[in-house]
């Protein structure tokens, strides 16, 4: 058995099951909103793959979707992919910044994603988008509290 690690294992912090609570700022993305939902991160295929599937409902509507994040062993980088119920799909590259935050950067867009623990069994994932040079605004802030 190799001694290499597996880049896969920084996800460790976020497997498992989540109460996710939504708060959506009014923003030139959207009107605003708030809501409840569930997800689940899980390893998948001999722990080379993570994928994080949630279902959630807010006040304008139910909302799902599906995502797999890989390691890219010639980039040196993770790559993830993302599809929602209203057959909206994206890609991300992402990277971990410390052992506890994430960070994406979505194509096609200039949103930011991080997925950030803030203390055992509490992340907190923000959608960014720039606002000045130096100051971004958030558009999506999710509370994950883990499940027992």
């Amino acid at each position: 058995m190799s001694n290499e690690l597996n880049p896969m294992d920084k996800f460790r912090f976020l497997l498992g099951r989540w109460k996710l609570e939504y708060k959506v700022p009014k923003s030139q993305f959207n009107p605003g909103d708030s809501g409840e939902g569930e997800g689940e991160f899980k390893s998948i295929l001999n722990k080379q793959y993570v994928t994080f599937e949630y279902h959630a409902k807010l006040s304008q509507g139910e909302r799902a979707a599906q995502g797999i994040f890989a390691w890219d062993k010639k980039s040196k980088i993770y790559r993830y992919w993302w599809f929602e119920d209203s057959g909206e799909f994206n890609e991300a590259t992402c990277d971990f910044i410390d052992e506890n935050t994430l960070c994406l950067n979505w194509y096609n867009s200039i949103l930011i994603q991080s997925f950030h623990k803030v203390e055992k069994g509490k992340v907190i994932l923000l959608m960014k988008y720039p606002f000045s040079i130096d100051n971004y605004k958030t558009v999506l802030e999710v509370v994950l509290i883990k499940k027992k």
